[in-house]
This record gives structure tokens, sequence and C-alpha cells, in this order.
């Protein structure tokens, strides 16, 4: 099945509005909020990355699958990438780096295709849009 296209500004919106908290200035914001920024975000990474040969999974909020390669049709995927909704948003937007991410143990990454740094960011912003 293949998703419908993320709106550009539906995409900005969402993440605009997480991002005081990423950066630290702010507390959570609301599940339903979140888990909007992190469906939006990763409906992107589809996007940009189609396929099905990788599994990112933000529990609780969605799962994906994309980069080129392999289908993968039964049980657990080959290439899977797992982590929370704060990072896989700091990962979206450049905040935090893939390399660092992984070294610090937010990511979990396997398989040969798991490495997802040369697909972020997924949504950038200026300093003018903070």
């Amino acid at each position: 099945m293949v998703s419908r296209g993320v709106d550009p500004h539906e995409l900005r919106a969402a993440v605009a509005e997480v991002l005081p908290w990423l950066g630290g200035e702010g507390e959570q914001p609301a599940r339903a909020v979140v888990g909007l920024a992190v469906k939006l975000s990763l409906r992107t990474l589809e996007q940009v990355a189609p396929g099905r040969s990788v599994e990112v999974r933000v529990p609780p909020f969605a799962a994906v699958q994309c980069v080129a390669g392999p289908r993968h049709t039964r049980g657990t995927p080959p290439n899977v990438v797992e982590t929370d909704a704060r990072t896989w948003l700091e990962l979206a937007v450049g905040s935090l780096s893939w390399q660092d991410a992984v070294d610090g143990g937010r990511v979990s990454a396997s398989g040969s295709r798991a490495d997802l740094a040369h697909l972020l960011p997924v949504v950038r912003f200026t300093e003018g849009d903070r």
C-alpha cells in the first residue's frame, strides 16, 4: 500500500509544534501533537526513500517501510531501525546526527541497509523559522 503524499506545509506546521521541546525550551507537547509530527515525518521519509527493505519503527506512533532493495514480506525484517519519538524528531529536523544517535544508543539499527544518515534530515528549518 502506498501512502498518500505529505503536504509540506502540514509537515512543517506539525514539526514546528514540537521544536521548542526538542530544543529544551518547553515541556513535552501533548501525545497527539508528538504523534502527528512523527507520523508525517516518517511518511516523508517513505516518499524520500521509496522501497520496502528497511522498517523504521517509532513506537507507539508509527512504523514505515522504505529504502529500495529486496522486499521483505514475512516475520522480522532484516533491516530495522527503532527509536523513541524525541530521538526520531531530532533526527528528522537535523538537530541530532545519525552517528551520534547510534553511538549514544538512542537508535537501534540492524541490517546492512539500516543506515539512514544520507536520508536525514527530512524536514529543514532555518533560524528564522524557529
